[in-house]
């Protein structure tokens, strides 16, 4: 296994395990050289998002890397005030413009707006049908939302990016959608930094001669979990990637998922000000 190394979701289309997030990263020169780096160590996945106003430099670094689009896998989301099916529509040919791209290879409805994602899903299945995305899915949905949408679904959703790290191990939500052949990908995959100094984790970390860090993102691997740390600086791009020349025991993964707290870094999908 490597960088590169790719699952397949259940339409067929490959995800490479681990990819880049740019939340926060701003737009111009410090998102075109964040991804620039990631590409250059051998990233293949890159997580952006209408919301994170950096949609452009993402699509110029893409460009301006040399490699063929069809060997990088491009995710972008529809934010919340432009859900519904008219609304989505517009948005997403937005972020084509931006991206400046023809398609991207993964679409997601960001957060599960109340009375507007079953809609918002069905432009998704159109952008999906007219072949504008090469998989579709959702961010932040719990069991109850992904429920919902596979009633009247035309098109199961391939994937479900949530906040997921050793203290929010949440293993009802993974093996709901593990049943339903659905791909869980992490956002915050590190917690945003704040357990780096955890004692269980750093006594593990030791015993592998790796850091807190390579230790989360193996834990999630390991439990067939798409991952996408977010970094700017080359060198902890290149430490986030190097996680596949060892393996955590079961032990060693059983100690992990024991710290969970439920705690979140973001807000619970249900408690989210959704302004409607």
């Amino acid at each position: 296994m490597h960088l590169s190394s790719t699952t397949t979701l259940h339409n067929g289309v490959k995800i490479p395990w681990l990819g880049l997030g740019v939340y926060k990263v701003e737009d111009g020169s410090e998102i075109v050289s964040t991804v620039k780096s990631a590409l250059e160590l051998g990233y293949r996945s890159i997580d952006t998002a209408a919301l994170y106003d950096n949609e452009e430099g993402v699509g110029q670094a893409i460009h301006e890397s040399g490699i063929k689009r069809e060997d990088i896998f491009v995710t972008t989301k529809v934010w919340n005030s432009d859900q519904g099916y008219e609304n989505t529509l517009k948005a997403f040919d937005e972020s084509l413009k931006k991206l400046g791209l023809d398609y991207v290879d993964l679409y997601l409805i960001h957060w599960p707006v109340p009375g507007k994602y079953k809609d918002t899903w069905k432009a998704l299945e159109e952008i999906y049908t007219q072949g504008k995305a090469r998989a579709i899915g959702v961010s932040n949905f719990m069991t109850h939302h992904l429920e919902d949408v596979l009633k009247d679904a035309k098109v199961k959703p391939m994937v479900n990016q949530v906040e997921f790290h050793p203290k929010l191990y949440q293993k009802e939500l993974l093996d709901y959608c593990r049943s339903n052949n659905i791909q869980l990908e992490a956002w915050s995959p590190l917690a945003r930094g704040r357990y780096l100094d955890d004692p269980i984790l750093t006594e593990i970390a030791t015993k592998y001669n790796k850091s807190v860090a390579q230790v989360m993102i193996r834990w999630d691997y390991q439990h067939g979990i798409v991952t996408i740390p977010k970094s700017t600086k080359k060198h902890r791009q290149k430490e986030n990637a190097d996680i596949f020349d060892f393996e955590l025991t079961f032990e060693d993964m059983e100690k992990i998922n024991n710290l969970n707290e439920d705690f979140r870094t973001g807000k619970h999908p249900d408690e989210f000000d959704y302004g409607v």
